[in-house]
């Protein structure tokens, strides 16, 4: 780790450096563009005063023509320095994650679902979530990739797909973080997202009515003879009069306009992010077939998808001319928001079907990005094995959000079929954390992900848990019964799937110990026989006494506490056999409960 934490900390110095160089760069180039605009204005002043108003008027074209090729290539060495900021402070945020502090990166709060299987109890999504320890997504859609790859099991040819794609992009440092600086000045949000897909599925009206289209060649030149007689006959009338054409057109369809424009109008900037990062992409060779069959979405038509995006973007920031005090002038003269809804109906017609694929391909680079990132980050983790309908083999697994400096790994063998691993230990002797580690491992390994272990084999798993069951006041739910109706969608799911791999902690705790020892000594017995497999985490140690009998279906794991001296040593290690160690007294003592 400390040669990874090197090359973050050096390369994070290196960009800062050049960012700096440039900026500079660009403020003495400030200084000689003012210079050489006011030289510029002089020349013309001069040339126009002693020779021809011909003469004036061809170095005032030249000159504008070399001005803005000036201040064009003097904004480049500004986004060269804002981009070598980034990626300066792109590596300073990974020498921080490296440390295990990344509350830097967002932590998909908003994909927080207390109705799915496993993300709430295994953390992952919100503040010091697995999510906000991936997250290197820059955009809206990634971050759904993301998410969407965190809290689904993928197909196996899936799954072994995005391992050798991640393996390609582990190395690609250069490219990964130019990726994300590129991304660094993205706006969007689901919102625009949403709005954009509703005007893809908008009927034309524009370029399919014959009228309009014919109006909008023939206007222009409407207006043009109308303002030519106006003027020069002096006559306001005159020039109403032929204004009334294109009002009455602009009014009948302003509606409909005004509709397209709503739908687009905040996808300008975002497109254009997105052409920047889909270019980045196109210009990169890949190896891997995902990376090579997502890049190939970004080609059709004989187009790149970059410079047809980059299109979109252009057509929708002339639309949104209208904003403009002075568009009124523009409507009226050439029709100009017809014109354009026309172009944006034309470019529809083309690429309507291709856009939400260039969206996917796009965000599940981003997904795999992010996840070649936690790879980089942590090489001594390994790619797990995928088998058939084999047990769960992990040889020292550990929890990912808990620093390698503390973090204790166990070895853990299962079979994945009417199995259950029964764990007592005392309080805070790290059983619940066990089963997060285990579960966390599973989602990462069925993400496509490298996961925290040595070695780790499993078969396509669905992890069920319920460990954080709550009251829900608004529906008078009490935490009890709320457990209750978690286990029963455990229970179900076990009946009806053959890969639910449940985690279960200290269940039925809200009742009296006889009912919930009844209650679980039965829910264990169900669940054996509906073949399903799993861990169970719990304090009632008399239900150690159902290994004997159960033919192997269940077996006994502790985690025990030792006593030193009065105080408590944990060591978080998994051993066979039930709990004998206690240490609520203690701990009440240390409390100042009086025992």
């Amino acid at each position: 780790m400390t040669d990874i934490n090197s090359i973050y900390q050096e390369r994070a110095t290196q960009f800062a450096t050049i960012a700096k160089d440039l900026k500079e760069k660009y403020n003495r180039f400030s200084i000689i563009r003012l210079l050489v605009f006011f030289a510029a204005a002089f020349v013309a002043v001069f040339i126009f005063a002693k020779f021809n108003a011909f003469a004036g008027i061809v170095f005032l074209l030249l000159a504008l023509f070399g001005f803005s090729k000036f201040v064009f290539w003097h904004r480049t060495i500004l986004q060269q320095a804002n981009h070598h900021q980034f990626l300066s402070e792109i590596n300073a945020e990974e020498v921080a994650a490296l440390a295990h502090e990344y509350q830097q990166f967002d932590g998909g709060q908003d994909f927080i679902d207390p109705m799915h299987p496993n993300t709430v109890d295994m953390d992952i999504f919100g503040a010091y979530s697995l999510f906000q320890y991936c997250n290197r997504t820059s955009t809206a859609i990634g971050q759904q990739a993301l998410a969407n790859f965190l809290s689904t099991t993928a197909a196996k040819t899936e799954i072994l797909a995005r391992q050798t794609a991640i393996k390609e992009l582990f190395p690609k440092l250069d490219w990964r973080h130019n990726f994300q600086a590129l991304g660094r000045v993205t706006e969007d949000n689901a919102d625009h997202l949403r709005l954009l897909n509703t005007w893809l599925k908008d009927e034309p009206f524009v370029s399919t009515n014959k009228w309009l289209k014919i109006a909008l060649v023939f206007v222009p030149i409407w207006m043009l003879v109308g303002m030519s007689i106006a003027f020069y006959y002096l006559s306001w009338p005159i020039a109403l009069f032929f204004v009334l054409l294109p009002g009455i057109i602009l009014s009948k369809t302003t509606e409909k306009v005004n509709e397209t424009h709503n739908r687009t109008t905040h996808a300008e900037a975002m497109l254009s992010f997105y052409a920047k990062l889909i270019l980045h992409i196109e210009n990169e060779p890949f190896e891997a077939d995902k990376l090579n069959t997502l890049k190939a979405n970004f080609t059709s038509n004989n187009q790149k998808a970059s410079t047809q995006i980059q299109r979109l973007s252009y057509i929708i920031g002339q639309l949104n001319v209208r904003y403009n005090a002075f568009a009124v002038l523009f409507n009226l003269a050439g029709l100009w928001d017809l014109h354009y809804v026309n172009k944006l109906e034309k470019w529809k017609a083309i690429n309507k079907k291709e856009l939400p694929k260039w969206f996917a391909a796009l965000q599940e680079f981003e997904a795999l990005n992010s996840l070649a990132t936690l790879y980089y980050n942590n090489q001594d983790w390994i790619f797990p094995t995928i088998t058939e309908n084999s047990p769960l083999k992990g040889n020292q697994l550990g929890h990912p959000l808990i620093h390698r400096s503390k973090r204790v790994a166990n070895d853990f063998n299962t079979p994945t079929e009417a199995h259950i691993k029964l764990i007592t230990g005392s309080n805070m002797a790290g059983k619940s954390t066990f089963l997060r580690t285990v579960g966390i491992n599973i989602i990462l390994a069925m993400s496509g992900s490298a996961v925290c272990a040595k070695e780790l084999s499993l078969p396509l798993l669905q992890v069920y848990t319920s460990m954080r069951t709550q009251d829900a006041l608004h529906e008078s739910t009490s935490s009890f019964y709320a457990e209750l109706k978690r286990l029963k969608v455990i229970i179900e799911a076990v009946e009806k799937e053959n890969n639910i791999y449940f985690l279960l902690d200290e269940i039925l705790k809200g009742t009296n110990s006889k009912d919930r020892h009844t209650g679980s000594r039965a829910l264990i017995e169900q669940m054996i026989k509906s073949k399903g497999a799993g861990i169970i985490a719990t304090h009632d140690l008399e239900l150690g006494n159902m290994e004997a009998g159960s033919d192997g279906a269940i077996e006994n794991l502790c985690m025990e506490v030792a006593v030193e001296n009065g105080k408590l040593r944990f060591d978080y290690t998994l051993e066979k056999g039930v709990s004998k160690s206690f240490n609520a007294t203690i701990l009440m003592k240390e409390m100042g409960i009086n025992i």
